[in-house]
């Protein structure tokens, strides 16, 4: 276990697996990975890096990456986290008791969705690299194959498909 957060997602995985051992209860747990979409706040305290570049990107102001840059995420657009909600829903019992990795199962650079998202707004802001953040770790990258198996969830959006969607709905909508 790397933090407190990770913890309690042990244990809350661990719950489910003994209340689908001891009681029957069917429980699926899903380990969400670095969700992205529309209608996210940019201003939260909690505020995710995507719609945060998108706003600082359109009113020109130089956003901060933690880090060199170099640090990566496995993004993943809302629309595959609904397909792996419904598909746990509908799953069978041998689904039952544990839990899964739900992403698209790729790696983007923290550069490289900078790059990227400005690119989309055709923008020439160049970022300022700050300090790591502490706790954060280097790389975090999904192994979807157990969700595939047992839920039969396949990402219909890849990182790309999804920055665009998400772009473009920031655009219209900040």
């Amino acid at each position: 276990v790397l933090s407190p957060y990770a913890l309690t997602k042990k244990t809350d995985e661990e719950y489910g697996r003994l209340y689908t051992k001891l009681y029957g209860l069917e429980t699926v747990g899903l380990r969400y990975f670095n969700v992205f979409g529309r209608r996210q706040d940019p201003l939260g305290y909690y505020a995710a890096v995507i719609p945060k570049f998108v706003k600082q990107l359109l009113k020109g102001e130089q956003p901060i990456i933690n880090g060199d840059g170099q640090h990566s995420r496995d993004f993943t657009y809302i629309e595959n986290v609904i397909e792996a909600n419904l598909k746990a829903c509908l799953s069978g019992s041998e689904a039952a008791g544990e839990a899964y990795n739900i992403a698209y199962g790729g790696r983007v650079f923290m550069t490289d969705l900078y790059n990227t998202i400005a690119e989309l707004l055709e923008s020439d802001v160049k970022p300022i690299y700050g300090p790591d953040r502490p706790g954060d770790i280097k790389h975090s990258n999904a192994d979807i194959s157990k969700a595939r198996r047992l839920l039969k969830y396949n990402p219909d959006y890849s990182f790309h498909d999804g920055i665009k969607l998400c772009v473009e709905w920031y655009k219209e909508n900040l």
